[in-house]
């Protein structure tokens, strides 16, 4: 059996003493694992970086089984990022993310197009955390809704208002408005508002998103399946 995909790079690990296996996001065929012979080799390693955009051929005896690529450079995303630590650091933790989140062989193509879009934004603005901050959490809660852990931010969870929304609460996932959530501050994740398109971000707001997509990411993907959040995630937080 064989098949031709594209595919983004989300992880690389040694096996054996010159061959690779890649696990890849691929635009067809969910997130694929394979082994590449002479993956750790110098004429490849380059290319099987985490995050580099590939063109694939996959073939095994059985569906089933690891089955072997053969892969050829489209886009090399994580060489245009060496020289800006925050955004190779964004780069990291989407691929380890996706690595910990997806089901194997589950065909997920919006997330891949939206992974695109994430990478190729990325490329092109500065290294500022008040603008790769923002696009991250937005495409975290978009891997939530991909999932089927969507949040409702659209009105209060108390009052069905659409104003003054300031908390998310963390049993539902919805959106509570300053007045009704006030008695249970303490309790509440901060909405920040560039999550209801409000354009002027700032650090702050930044790492309120990082918590907010955190916490449900741990709890609805990853605690079910004994998984924490990556530290390549966690260390974002470093670039505030």
């Amino acid at each position: 059996m064989e098949f031709h995909d594209q595919g983004i790079i989300i992880s690389l690990r040694k096996y054996g003493e010159y061959d690779a296996v890649i696990d890849v996001l691929t635009a067809d065929h969910g997130r694929h694992a394979g082994l590449v012979k002479g993956g750790m080799g110098r004429r490849q390693r380059g290319t099987l970086q985490p995050g580099n955009e590939v063109t694939l051929k996959w073939r095994g005896r059985l569906e089933s089984q690891l089955g072997s690529y053969s892969v050829e450079l489209h886009n090399a995303r994580a060489a245009a990022f060496l020289d800006y630590p925050s955004k190779l650091g964004v780069l990291n933790s989407v691929c380890a993310i996706l690595s910990v989140s997806l089901a194997e062989r589950e065909e997920h193509r919006t997330l891949y197009d939206g992974l695109i879009i994430l990478l190729d934004n990325l490329e092109h603005m500065d290294h500022k955390p008040e603008n790769w901050g923002a696009l991250l959490v937005h495409w975290e809660i978009g891997l939530l809704s991909e999932l089927g852990f969507g949040l409702d931010l659209s009105c209060c969870a108390a009052t069905g208002l659409t104003d003054d929304l300031t908390y998310v609460s963390p049993k539902s996932g919805r959106a509570v408005s300053r007045e009704a959530g006030l008695p249970y501050h303490d309790k509440m994740l901060t909405l920040p508002p560039f999550l209801l398109g409000r354009t002027d971000v700032t650090a702050e707001h930044v790492r309120e998103g990082l918590r907010l997509s955190e916490f449900f990411l741990e709890r609805h993907v990853l605690f079910p399946h004994n998984k924490k959040i990556p530290q390549a995630r966690r260390m974002l937080m470093d670039f505030m």
